[in-house]
């Protein structure tokens, strides 16, 4: 791990995502309506059962509608089982001591859950608020079926929303992923001709090129098979050649491809785009099973431990100062587990700033809150928008919207003493960022290691089976397309996994010039996939031994 903990970087803002209004107006649209309904029927204090469905509204806005239709159905059946245990939890015993350690155990398995389903963001964060906080509110088993009951229906109208938009741009996700794609390598290339092929030069920009073309394949693999779902495919297939031969591609073409794929309009088709022939090996890939979900699992089991450690601690040290809302230390530390140390130490300081910038938020807003029920609703709404809005830019300025939000729904069942709050809020921040990173630097992960291990062999086998068929007098090109993406996931995997292991503490020696050699010679072998199936049209497209054998 670095030896120095970042700091500034940490808080540095970053350009909102694409899609960053998405989330925010579906958010408002399922938590609005259900809100509103128990407004005017005097029933806000069930507002925390209604928005744990309303909540499932955040999750999987990237993916297409018939993945998303799958990943959303799951989500709300998660979000009600975690629920479900922390409802029961919670009308079988009073115990602090006994809850706290109910929810380290849910904040664990729905961390490592949503990792190796790889969900994405909001990920386990919003699950374990609602289930850590269900699990401090009074409760008897007879109340438990009707709010499982409102969660699945409100679960059900955040399933609509999130479907909604495909009514109007059913290949929405698939475009917008072929076109960051297309955007990435078009940078590649750039910053390729700007840095006259130095390695060094331009190694961040092809690592963020490789990343978008694979989230690009992963995301058309799970859209519907069909004309569009193909002209979307060869796009890929240019995003691809771009990072595999970055000499030989024009960077404007390409972004001007990836404009025309904003809206509505026909998919692009240049006329120098090749046959299907380099897409024969998609549709063997669709029927390829990835790694079992058990295997996924596995080299998770260093972050279970920090989490449920972590989380524990946390929450029996707010008992112990005498704060009456220990899950607030719980969620707090459970937010903060990354893929290693260093990203762990980044995404705590962000929540330390998010939350006390938070606190004074609410503390301008809470006299316009108590003015009436109603009042208390739509600032809420707000902030659900404003914390949607923001967080793509840096966690922290999301947490800042999140803050005040999440202490005014404490006071939907009853106005509660706002200094009172704020001082239990501030300290169980601390105390969950303190003891959560203690927790992370305690338990270390040696499996990071093994994963680069792992990266690096899965690497060296895809290059060698890839320079076996270019060996071939006459490889056929539904084999060497699927090895050439094969081999592009490998390096994905690869810099990930190097990336997770060198932000460890505690780790043994990388083997950081193996890491560079493999790198270097994976994509020597992609550029020679391209030139020996002949994708460069306008350029030289012999093979040069030297890059079958490097």
């Amino acid at each position: 791990m670095s030896s120095t903990l970042p700091l500034a970087a940490a808080l540095r803002l970053g350009r909102p995502s694409d899609i960053w209004f998405k989330p925010a107006l579906s958010v408002v649209a399922a938590v609005a309506p259900p809100n509103l309904i128990l407004l005017a029927l005097g029933r806000l204090d069930l507002a925390m059962y209604t928005m744990a469905g309303s909540l499932c509204a955040l999750y999987a806005h990237n993916r297409p509608y018939a993945a998303r239709a799958r990943v959303l159905a799951r989500v709300v059946l998660g979000m009600t089982g975690g629920l479900a245990v922390a409802l029961l939890a919670a009308s079988l015993t009073t115990s602090a001591v006994v809850l706290v350690a109910v929810g380290a155990l849910l904040a664990a398995a729905q961390k490592v859950l949503c990792d190796a389903t790889r969900l994405g963001p909001p990920a386990h964060v919003v699950l374990t608020f609602i289930s850590s906080a269900s699990l401090f509110v009074p409760q008897s088993l007879g109340q438990v079926p009707g709010h499982l009951g409102l969660a699945l229906a409100t679960g059900a109208w955040a399933w609509l929303i999130g479907m909604a938009p495909g009514l109007a741009r059913p290949h929405g996700p698939e475009r917008r992923a072929t076109a960051h794609a297309l955007n990435a390598a078009a940078a590649h290339a750039a910053a390729h001709a700007a840095t006259d092929g130095a390695d060094d030069g331009h190694a961040r920009t092809r690592a963020a090129s490789a990343a978008a073309v694979h989230a690009a394949w992963q995301t058309l693999l799970s859209a519907r098979a069909g004309e569009t779902r193909r002209a979307l495919e060869r796009l890929v297939v240019r995003a691809e050649i771009a990072l595999a031969a970055p000499a030989d591609t024009d960077p404007t073409r390409l972004r001007d491809w990836a404009r025309e794929l904003r809206g509505t309009g026909p998919v692009p088709h240049p006329d120098d785009l090749v046959d299907d022939d380099e897409l024969l090996g998609l549709d063997a890939e669709l029927a390829t099973a990835g790694p079992s979900l058990w295997r996924r699992l596995g080299p998770l089991t260093p972050i279970a431990v920090r989490t449920v450690l972590g989380c524990a601690l946390a929450g029996y040290v707010s008992l112990a100062l005498g704060v009456g809302r220990p899950y607030w230390a719980l969620v707090t530390a459970a937010s903060l587990y990354q893929a290693n140390v260093t990203l762990t130490w980044s995404r705590g300081v962000q929540r330390v700033v998010g939350n006390l910038v938070g606190v004074l938020a609410f503390a301008v807003l809470v006299p316009l809150a108590h003015l009436t029920q109603a009042a208390l609703v739509l600032v809420c709404l707000a902030l659900n928008f404003g914390a949607e809005a923001l967080i793509s830019r840096n966690y922290w300025l999301g947490s800042v919207c999140v803050t005040p939000m999440a202490l005014l729904i404490t006071e939907f069942a009853q106005i509660q003493d706002p200094g009172r709050l704020i001082t239990e809020r501030l300290v169980d921040t601390l105390v969950g960022a303190v003891v959560g990173f203690g927790a992370a630097v305690a338990v270390t992960n040696r499996r990071a290691g093994d994963r680069l291990g792992a990266a690096l062999t899965a690497v060296e086998r895809s290059r060698e089976h890839t320079a076996r068929l270019l060996a071939e007098p006459s490889p056929a090109p539904g084999p060497l397309d699927s090895a050439r993406r094969s081999l592009t996931a490998a390096l994905v995997d690869l810099r990930a996994a190097a990336d997770a292991a060198s932000g460890e503490w505690w780790q043994r020696a990388l083997p950081e010039e193996r890491v560079v050699t493999a790198e270097q010679s994976g994509h020597r072998t992609l550029a020679a996939t391209v030139r020996r199936q002949g994708l460069l049209l306008d350029r030289d497209v012999n093979v040069r031994a030297e890059d079958v054998r490097r």
